[in-house]
């Protein structure tokens, strides 16, 4: 049973860093896929934020200040964001699935128990 646990989230001001991190338990290193997802206040849906892959994925809402690695061996992913906006508040969930079918909340079936970021002015 694959099982995510995220950690670093917390509170920063507007303009500053942030660096998550998620690490997957049985998970056979480097299969399936895994990306971070963003629920904001109010919201219902999770939208992805980073996927990392052959082509990684990234919103055009954090391309460029948001960094995500992978690293198989450890089965552990990160999520680098800087130059956050009030708009990055909300909850990160690492997500993963055995199949690879795309990008969306749909296609991700295992989800770590969420960290709240917050981001203020």
């Amino acid at each position: 049973q694959v099982q995510l646990v995220e950690s670093g989230g917390g509170s920063v001001q507007v303009g500053g860093s942030m660096r998550l991190s998620c690490v997957a338990s049985g998970l056979q290193g480097g299969t399936g896929c895994m990306g971070w997802f963003r629920q904001a206040p109010g919201n219902e849906r999770r939208e992805a934020v980073a996927i990392p892959g052959g082509y990684t994925y990234y919103p055009d809402s954090v391309k460029g200040r948001f960094y995500v690695s992978r690293d198989n061996a450890k089965n552990t992913m990160s999520l680098e964001m800087n130059t956050l906006k009030p708009e990055d508040t909300g909850v990160y969930y690492c997500a993963a699935d055995l199949q690879c079918t795309g990008w969306g909340e749909g296609d991700f079936h295992i989800w770590g128990q969420g960290t709240q970021v917050t981001v203020s002015s």
